[in-house]
């Protein structure tokens, strides 16, 4: 009985996840609203971001880990991270304090600005897929960048945030349903071996040199 009920929910764990990835696919054939994001102003709306998403390297001051590379991914991902730390779906007090007073048409400014040209699918995987990162690839691509513009593309993404990132999904600071349930049943080296497989994938998502002020935006 304990075999057939724990085949029984992973069966739907994956129908579930392949529902999702068609929605995704679905809206990547609709016409991306985050292509109207005003670049100029995006880049005016930034300075503070930039503070710590325009220096490379720089980490998240506690818990200690990087803080992520944002170009190379697409706006609309982007935005529906900033909806997320706004509406308080992701725990990060800074972000949702620095998101809190934006507008939809500021999210999707900056969403648009913080893009740059989003990494382009190759559909081929680098080398072998490890076990743990097999299923993970049905959204975010063989190569690390993401099937649909709402999912986030995961190649040369800091290591270490990319664990940080699925251990919040596990402990509720994340609220998005999919990777929840996908997160719960992963081990710690289950954990490390997906973040060390997509963290080395290239071409990879970078943090560009930015202007540090709002009077410096060009």
């Amino acid at each position: 009985m304990g075999g057939t009920r724990g085949s029984a929910v992973h069966a739907v764990s994956i129908a579930a996840i392949a529902l999702w990835a068609l929605a995704g696919v679905a809206r990547a054939q609709q016409p991306a609203a985050a292509a109207s994001g005003d670049l100029h102003r995006g880049k005016t709306l930034s300075y503070t971001c930039l503070g710590c998403h325009g220096i490379d390297g720089y980490k998240n001051a506690y818990p200690d880990y990087s803080v992520p590379e944002l170009e190379g991914q697409t706006p609309d991902y982007l935005a529906a991270a900033l909806h997320g730390y706004r509406d308080g779906d992701r725990s990060h007090l800074t972000m949702h304090s620095q998101a809190s007073s934006l507008s939809d048409q500021d999210i999707l400014d900056i969403a648009s600005y913080f893009a740059g040209k989003p990494l382009t699918p190759t559909g081929k995987p680098q080398g072998t897929v490890p076990k743990a990162a097999a299923l993970c690839t049905s959204c975010h691509g063989q190569d690390g960048v993401a099937i649909a513009p709402i999912y986030p593309s995961l190649a040369g993404q800091h290591e270490d945030y990319l664990v940080r990132a699925i251990e919040e999904y596990q402990k509720g600071g994340r609220k998005n349903p999919i990777m929840k349930g996908f997160a719960a049943t992963l081990k710690d080296e289950d954990i490390r071996e997906i973040a060390r497989y997509f963290s080395a994938l290239r071409p990879a998502l970078a943090t560009e040199p930015r202007p540090y002020t709002r009077f410096s935006a060009q």
